[in-house]
């Protein structure tokens, strides 16, 4: 059995996704990979899991990292999507309403792997933005940097479960925005196979068709007029 401090969600939302080049939200600050995951409220298996992974970092920091003493305030990584944002207090984003919302990141020297469905690495980066469907495994652990102590989420391979709608502020893939291809029309009166070139024949297609709008038929191996 994995450590119990290692978790993988079910179905969750990925927002604030930064998983193929690292990132800072403030110039000076480490660049990490990174993103913000909301787990549904009635996802309760995945909560539960969360929860006892950081009860087990918090007894893993008062063996190390804390000396032997667990701080009386450990602040909690895992906010409640319908309360505020504890950078500020604002609401969260709509999008963050009925689920449980927390970042993981990673440093700049560990990628994690982004893979489709299927287990595929994903190549074409436009596939993982924020507002995509997947599933992600995460790490929690004690710290203990510059005098303050809490228990942190590292992030570890995602994989992609299904497209959603993209999330403000992050650019939409080019079916998203233009919708699926549709196939051309016939010409008016014409039934497929028709013809797109119009010095010849379309396969399945016999005379009389009249390419030719000065009037007479061309021949489709000879181009002379018949």
């Amino acid at each position: 059995m994995g450590d119990i401090t290692n978790v993988t969600t079910g179905e969750a939302r990925l927002s604030y996704v930064h998983l193929f080049k690292p990132y800072a939200q403030q110039p000076g600050q480490e660049e990490k990979f990174s993103c913000t995951v909301l787990v549904p409220k009635s996802d309760t298996a995945t909560k539960a899991r969360i929860d006892a992974a950081i009860e087990a970092a918090k007894q893993k920091g008062i063996s190390g990292k804390w000396n032997g003493v667990c701080p009386p305030i450990v602040p909690d990584p895992v906010w409640d999507g319908d309360g505020a944002r504890p950078s500020d207090g604002m609401p969260f984003g709509t999008e963050c309403k009925g689920h449980w919302v927390f970042t993981a990141s990673a440093k700049a020297d560990y990628p994690p792997e982004v893979v489709d469905a299927n287990m595929n690495p994903i190549i074409n980066q436009s596939e993982i933005y924020s507002g995509v469907y997947a599933v992600v495994n995460v790490e929690f652990y004690p710290y203990a940097f510059g005098g303050k102590k809490g228990i942190g989420c590292g992030l570890g391979p995602v994989k992609k479960v299904r497209d959603g709608e993209a999330l403000a502020g992050s650019a939409p893939t080019a079916a998203q925005a233009f919708g699926a291809p549709q196939p051309a029309a016939a010409a008016p009166g014409m039934t497929p196979p028709w013809n797109p070139n119009p010095t010849a024949a379309a396969p399945g297609m016999t005379p009389p068709w009249n390419p030719n709008p000065a009037g007479g038929n061309i021949n489709p191996i000879t181009g002379q007029p018949m």
